[in-house]
């Protein structure tokens, strides 16, 4: 295929040619046909002077008719060529100094042939005067009108870097008459190492250097797939080389060596991207080499020599030097990225790579312009990539996504995010309000987790479980890799997983409980999950100091595939800085874990702007399946919704009087990877009440309105009582506003009335028999009536009635959920510092340290390693649980 490309361009390029030649002869063909009948009229002039008057007038209109004719001929063909001359050299290949510009040319797309001047055709219109260079040959000038030979060695130079892209020209000055003077407009370029001007007696190293470039690019890029760079550009849309121009003016005889590299080039060098401009030193005859001759009497293009041509002025100074300042800031300012599709298979071919044996996928190009692969499967299995703010770290990542989602299948690849900075990044790829369309490879997207570290750490549970479930299956198929037990099981959902951890630092800092399971969980699946098809890639802006991580080289061990952007610290190899010196948008692959023959330099695309993400997403979402579902987005920074819970919509009232093991009170989210809701379960059992603990009154607030609403869920109306008490004024409107929505069931009691809500229950626990209806007090700020529940004769106190509510209420469908704000404030209630508060079996912890919490409401330890932070909860359960859940509270119902 590429040879049949190759030859397609060079017959294009043919036909371009002789269609250009042919148009060129016949502007030639109709002067000399205008001058011949010219003549002719000069003699039907001079025979004809004897000739009556009548016979003169018909003579001469049938004259000026022929003229006419030839006239118009000449003015089409001359229009033809023009037209063809702009179309073949547009932009700045052929615009007039006055209002030219820099117009590079498209990816894979030729510069084109140069304009140096126009063609002179009589009166019609003036035709541009081309001279191809850049991927077509070497121009040679001849002649004694230096200042012609200069403009158009200006005007080649000129066109030729503006009609390509920042960089991708290199030019070389050899001037030993007048020391680069000739090209002194083009200076700026060299800041950026664009030009480089060649001392006497440097031709020949000049000379060499170029004849080795051409072989090495014969040998590594060419490689005997493409006969010319310009064919490998046309066939794959990159061009890997830069073009190399040599400008050689004039010089001493050249010596064997010199003339014999010098017709190498000659004969080589087009094909390579490597040109000449020459004046004043002899060329051989070659069919790639163009001679230009300017002389006093005017300027001739090729061999033999074409019509004359009108030189165009040299270009303005001023637009010489301004350009070559705005190209040498452009390239000093680093390589652009590639576009991103170039990391896209064609859309006929998207979804149709397998992954039983790994995942492979292009991440940018290489020094040639060769795809730069990264793979994940059983070697290597895990990547870590690194890279300071700004180096474009989550731009990687986001390439290399979409690059695996295009090419597999959700049936094929499942992938997991987790940011820890702050940001919304990696919130594109779930369902949003402003646009409803999501990545179905994608199952979690946790976003602005930095202080969720229990959410990263969920993550990793899950995917222990998940390792355990393939190990399993794959134990019971006997077989041991991902590949045999889908060739096994063809029927089973066994798709890679890919999890991407970004900052993953924050999940490893600190000496809690957190760090050190979470370590474990990471060695376990970065030792075990590469047979099960379980990928991690780890991303960070700086290694150092992460000693749960560094301090397990069993674990570091298994990332070896490294990926370092710029400035890159500790991914790869101890001795290995190849990042160091990267340019932007490029980055080192690695997957030799670091080792520095593993490096390979890779030119990263531009993947992170919405435009140019969105488009492949949405294309990935009409292929969806029929039963694709939204991945789960995890927001730190949002307060998710009581309503939109999936748990609280799943309750109902049970058919028969009351749920076999009691009704569900929901708390908050759990933070976790399913979006679950934190439950309470109210069976008749002791210790069946909760207490909320803290200060935060909305926190406080959101909890118990969540609790009482999912129960009055679970009851027909009138089947339930609820008694609200609210002794904060700053609880007031949220306690108001649930006894509102709870209508006839709820009733209000105040810090008046508290006193009478625990007599009245206190005497109905007293009545044989079970109460038919639950009963559930809901008391805001109880610690505010320890004063009003005091009164009364030692026993019969509302705090002795609180008690004894708390302690036999829950066995006779009576709770007690309540809001204390402060430990020992719950305590004093209950009789002291040593009072047990066994009757509270479940609580929430908002802003109390676990220290706080102690022993007595931590069984078992001296308090939980819990650090409050806004709109976050410590929910444990005694009958449920080991160590407690951090919760987010359900946001207000209004």
């Amino acid at each position: 295929m590429a040879d049949l490309r190759a030859q397609l361009a060079t017959r294009v390029r043919g036909m371009l040619s002789e269609a250009l030649g042919v148009t060129r002869t016949r502007v030639a063909t109709a002067e000399s046909e205008l001058a011949a009948a010219r003549d002719r009229l000069a003699r039907v002039r001079r025979a004809a002077a004897g000739v009556p008057e009548r016979v003169g007038v018909e003579r001469d209109r049938r004259l000026v008719e022929i003229d006419k004719r030839h006239a118009a001929r000449l003015a089409e063909l001359a229009h033809r060529a023009a037209e063809a001359a702009r179309r073949e050299a547009p932009g700045a290949a052929s615009a007039p100094w006055s209002h030219w510009r820099v117009t590079p040319a498209g990816r894979g797309e030729s510069p084109g042939p140069l304009r140096v001047g126009t063609l002179r055709v009589a009166d019609a219109e003036p035709v541009p005067a081309l001279v191809p260079l850049l991927d077509a040959g070497h121009v040679q000038l001849h002649g004694d009108d230096r200042a012609g030979a200069e403009a158009v060695v200006s005007a080649l130079l000129l066109r030729g870097v503006g009609r390509t892209d920042p960089g991708t020209v290199r030019l070389y000055g050899y001037d030993p008459e007048h020391l680069g003077g000739g090209l002194a407009g083009f200076a700026p370029l060299g800041t950026a190492g664009l030009l480089t001007f060649v001392g006497p007696g440097g031709l020949a190293r000049l000379l060499d250097d170029l004849v080795e470039q051409i072989r090495r690019i014969n040998e590594t890029v060419l490689a005997g797939e493409y006969g010319s760079l310009r064919a490998l550009a046309a066939a794959t849309g990159r061009r890997p080389e830069p073009w190399r121009v040599a400008v050689l003016l004039g010089g001493d005889e050249l010596s064997r060596h010199e003339r014999g590299q010098l017709d190498r080039v000659v004969r080589t060098g087009a094909a390579c991207g490597v040109h000449l401009v020459v004046r004043g030193i002899d060329l051989p005859d070659d069919p790639s080499l163009t001679r230009v001759r300017t002389d006093a009497d005017g300027t001739r293009i090729g061999t033999p020599p074409g019509p004359p041509v009108r030189l165009d002025p040299p270009p303005p100074a001023t637009l010489v030097t301004e350009t070559c300042r705005e190209i040498a800031a452009r390239v000093n300012a680093g390589p652009p990225p590639t576009p991103f599709t170039d990391l896209l298979p064609p859309p006929e071919q998207m979804w149709k790579e397998d992954s039983a044996h790994g995942l492979t996928a292009p991440i940018g190009e290489g020094p040639h312009g060769r795809p730069v692969l990264l793979t994940l499967g059983d070697y290597p299995p895990h990547a870590l990539i690194g890279g300071p703010s700004g180096t474009g770290k989550t731009n990687l990542i986001f390439a290399w996504i979409g690059a695996l989602a295009a090419r597999y299948s959700p049936a094929e690849l499942e992938f997991y995010l987790l940011d820890f900075k702050e940001g919304v990044s990696f919130a594109r790829f779930a369902q949003g309000r402003r646009d409803p369309s999501w990545l179905p490879h994608m199952r979690l997207v946790g976003i602005n987790v930095n202080t969720d570290r229990e959410f990263g750490l969920a993550l990793l549970r899950f995917l222990a479980e998940e390792l355990r479930r393939r190990a399993d299956a794959a134990k019971k198929h006997e077989v041991t890799k991902l590949s045999e037990l889908r060739a096994v099981d063809p029927a089973g959902h066994w798709p890679r997983i890919v999890a991407v951890v970004d900052e993953f630092q924050a999940l490893l800092a600190g000496r809690d409980v957190v760090a050190r399971e979470a370590a474990d969980l990471l060695e376990d699946l970065a030792r075990r999950g590469r047979s099960q098809g379980i990928h991690l890639v780890l991303a960070s802006q700086d290694v150092r100091g992460i000693e749960a991580l560094w301090g397990r080289p069993a674990l570091v061990a298994q990332f070896t595939l490294r990926i370092a952007l710029p400035k890159a610290l500790r991914i790869l190899a101890e001795r290995n800085d190849a990042a160091q010196a990267l340019p932007r948008y490029h980055a080192v692959v690695n997957a030799e874990s670091g080792l520095t023959e593993g490096n390979e330099v890779a030119r990263i695309p531009s993947a992170s702007d919405w435009e140019t993400w969105s488009e492949l997403q949405h294309r990935l979402w009409r292929m969806r399946p029929a039963d694709a579902a939204p991945a789960r987005l995890f927001d730190g920074d949002a307060i998710p919704r009581l309503t939109e819970a999936p748990d609280f919509r799943a309750l109902t009232p049970p058919p028969g009087d009351a749920a076999p093991r009691g009704p569900v009170a929901v708390l908050g989210e759990i933070i976790d990877v399913q979006s679950r809701s934190a439950a309470l379960r109210l069976p008749r059992a002791p210790g069946r009440n909760l207490a909320v603990l803290g200060t935060r009154v909305d926190e406080a607030c959101a909890v118990l309105d969540a609790a009482a609403r999912s129960l009055a869920r679970q009851h027909r109306p009138g089947t339930a009582r609820f008694s609200i008490a609210c002794l904060d004024p700053d609880a007031d409107p949220a306690a108001r506003a649930l006894y509102e929505d709870l209508a006839d069931d709820a009733a209000w009691y105040d810090e008046e009335t508290v006193a009478e809500l625990m007599a009245e229950t206190a005497t109905a626990l007293t009545r044989p028999g079970t109460p038919g209806t639950p009963h559930y007090l809901l008391l805001f700020a109880v610690d505010a009536a320890a004063g009003a529940l005091a009164t009364g004769s030692p026993g019969s106190t509302g705090l002795d009635r609180l008690r004894r509510i708390l302690h036999d209420g829950p066995e006779r469908r009576t709770h007690v959920l309540a809001w204390w704000r402060g430990v020992a404030r719950m305590r004093a209630d209950l009789g002291g510092p040593a009072a047990r508060t066994d009757q509270i079996g479940a609580w929430v912890a908002l802003d109390v340290q676990g220290g706080e919490l102690g022993s007595a409401l931590y069984p078992g330890s001296g308090g939980p390693d819990w650090y409050p932070r806004p709109w976050r909860g410590l929910f444990f359960d005694r009958a449920v649980h080991r160590t407690g859940q951090v919760i987010i509270p359900y946001g207000p119902s209004r």
